[in-house]
């Protein structure tokens, strides 16, 4: 058994709250812009003052409308401005607040707002709110429902215009760090998906330690960051929290208007999953290799210097004059650009990643801080910061958090971060916190200075016929590094050898059938048969093998017909692949791997 320990830098008191920054900033500075909202094309700053000033009115608005001290309220929607001030505006009240993914069905919905109690739910656009409607009769507790594109934020705040101020700032300071502020449903892979009971002590201290702490060289004076992520997941939420916290200005975006609002909005850096950077990897290894032959060579060159580059600067080198020649000519042809992609400030990026992409983007310039977290431990609980980076591992703990290796190799946290329990849950709350360490069911290593290296999932670790156990993580993080590879799903437990499941990526099928002379109207499905691609995905299966033994390796494969998607239950909002449904869907394709 290891175990490492990093001190709290910041500490609160008990009657701390997560609306104590936001008012203290417009009492002491209220001209302080505090995020830029997207009006059209273009940012309108907004003030402390501005901003406190709307959350109290949706504090007052819900105070009227009987919402009490402790009472859940839904938040269904995409990430944008209103989000934020909704979010703090039900804190304002005292009330709890309840984030559903914007993609949830009228399933979903009914669970987390059944399940979560919640008296009033805030829905983005009408199909919510048709949504709702589809399975109220079953919300008994459920009494207001309001859209936001229709203006909830302005009809709310209307419905509280004879509050007072004194009864607003009471119940504002009704609130301790011991209340429960958020309940944020895991995304589930597997069964129903259940209630994290996050409290203000967590995001509070969570957010001041990240920022005063762990990520100080990035949140420094200036700083800004674009969050796309969507608020339902509670990576973005802590985002949103420590931006509040730590002075950062924050913008909001979403995917499909992501590269235009990175341009304009120009943020110092960027939080996001694995997968948005993966896809800016593959993306500009695409664009080149479609423009010309010439270029495609000049990408690989390009990032294998890059790569080397970032190597060289392992625990303080120093890259030799040529590396720093041919880094230096890259720079111009090539990683201009990619910084130029993200808006041309962008300093760091958090989030995890694999190896090889994580010393490309350092390479690049923009360093990637590997960090780990769940939504049982308020997102963080490790992460690399600028001047302690081991690309590779997801880094140190964060200040205020232990971690240890219990006997059987699963990762365990204890700390500021780690949640109160699983909401209506008891059985689930015990078998996850014991004595309060909470069993992540990750595998993984520490070195001796604390780094953290995530190596698997413990109960998704295969065990052939053999007997041997595969981890499969690595490998899947491997081909989904390839450019024409979107998701797979390694399997073989119980079985004779590993094999795999792959899904091609369809944005990277059109300038590779014209790069091969392949007919543009050709399909995924007459694709996964062309045998020029098959020598790609066998290149990139050889390739991920190099990085497991033989008896781990992959020996069979299928290129599916379709890629595993969240509308069809193989992803969770937050792309996690629900490996029980995959395997359920594609039974009769694994069979066939396994047949003679």
């Amino acid at each position: 058994m290891r175990e490492f320990s990093v001190p709290a830098m910041v500490e609160v008191p008990d009657s701390a709250n997560l609306t104590d920054a936001p008012f203290t900033r417009a009492a002491e500075s209220p001209g302080t812009i505090v995020l830029r909202r997207k009006r059209g094309d273009a940012w309108s700053a907004v003030t402390a003052a501005e901003f406190a000033a709307e959350v109290t009115g949706v504090a007052k608005g819900l105070i009227a409308a009987g919402i009490e001290p402790g009472d859940r309220v839904g938040l269904l929607s995409k990430t944008r401005y209103e989000w934020t001030v909704l979010d703090y505006g039900i804190w304002a009240a005292g009330a709890i607040a309840v984030p559903i993914y914007e993609t949830s069905s009228a399933e979903q919905i009914e669970w987390i707002v059944g399940d979560s109690g919640a008296k009033a739910v805030f829905a983005e656009t009408d199909a919510h709110l048709a949504a709702i409607e589809q399975v109220r009769g079953a919300l008994p507790d459920l009494t207001h429902v309001w859209g936001i594109d229709g203006g909830a934020v302005a009809e709310v705040t209307g419905l509280g215009a004879d509050v007072g101020d004194d009864a607003a700032a009471e119940r504002r300071a009704s609130r301790r760090a011991s209340d429960v502020a958020t309940l944020v449903y895991t995304s589930g892979t597997t069964g129903r998906p259940k209630g994290c009971e996050i409290t203000h002590g967590n995001l509070v201290l969570t957010a001041r330690n990240a920022v005063q702490g762990a990520i100080s060289e990035v949140a420094v004076d200036g700083s800004a960051t674009l969050l796309f992520l969507p608020l339902a997941h509670v990576f973005a939420r802590l985002i949103e929290v420590a931006s509040i916290e730590g002075g950062i200005v924050l913008g909001h975006s979403d995917i499909p208007n992501l590269l235009p609002d990175l341009a304009s909005f120009r943020p110092t850096f960027l939080l996001a999953v694995p997968r948005v950077f993966e896809k800016v990897y593959n993306g500009a290894e695409q664009k080149a290799r479609g423009e010309s032959e010439l270029k495609g060579k000049i990408f690989a060159a390009a990032a294998e210097t890059a790569i080397a580059y970032s190597r060289a600067l392992d625990g303080g080198g120093r890259p030799g004059p040529g590396l720093k020649a041919k880094h230096a000519v890259f720079n111009v042809l090539v990683y201009g650009k990619l910084r130029a992609a993200v808006g041309g400030r962008v300093q760091y990026a958090g989030l995890a990643l694999g190896e090889r992409l994580g010393h490309f983007f350092r390479g690049v310039g923009i360093t990637i801080l590997e960090g780990y977290g769940l939504t049982e431990t308020t997102a963080p609980a490790a992460v690399n910061r600028p001047s302690a980076i081991k690309i590779g591992t997801v880094g140190q703990p964060i200040p205020g958090v232990d971690v240890r290796i219990a006997e059987d190799g699963e990762v365990l946290f204890r700390g500021i971060n780690v949640m109160r329990g699983y909401w209506n849950n008891e059985a689930a709350t015990k078998e996850s916190l014991d004595d309060g360490w909470l069993h992540t069911g990750d595998l993984g290593s520490l070195d001796d200075d604390g780094f953290l290296k995530i190596t698997g999932r413990k109960k998704e670790i295969l065990v052939t016929a053999a007997g041997k156990n595969v981890a499969p993580a690595p490998l899947e993080d491997r081909l989904r590094a390839h450019p024409l590879i979107s998701q797979c799903l390694v399997v073989g437990d119980g079985r004779k050898f590993i094999s795999a499941l792959i899904t091609l990526d369809e944005e990277a099928l059109a300038p590779w059938k014209e790069r091969n002379g392949k007919p543009a109207a050709m399909t995924v499905d007459e694709l996964r048969r062309d045998p020029d691609l098959a020598a790609e995905i066998e290149a990139a299966v050889a390739d991920a093998n190099k990085s497991v033994s033989h008896a781990e390796a992959i020996k069979k494969h299928v290129v599916l017909g379709v890629d595993f998607t969240e509308e069809a239950g193989h992803l969770t909002p937050s792309l996690k692949v629900k490996r029980n449904v995959v395997m359920k869907d594609f039974s009769g394709e694994i069979d066939a791997l396994y047949t003679p």
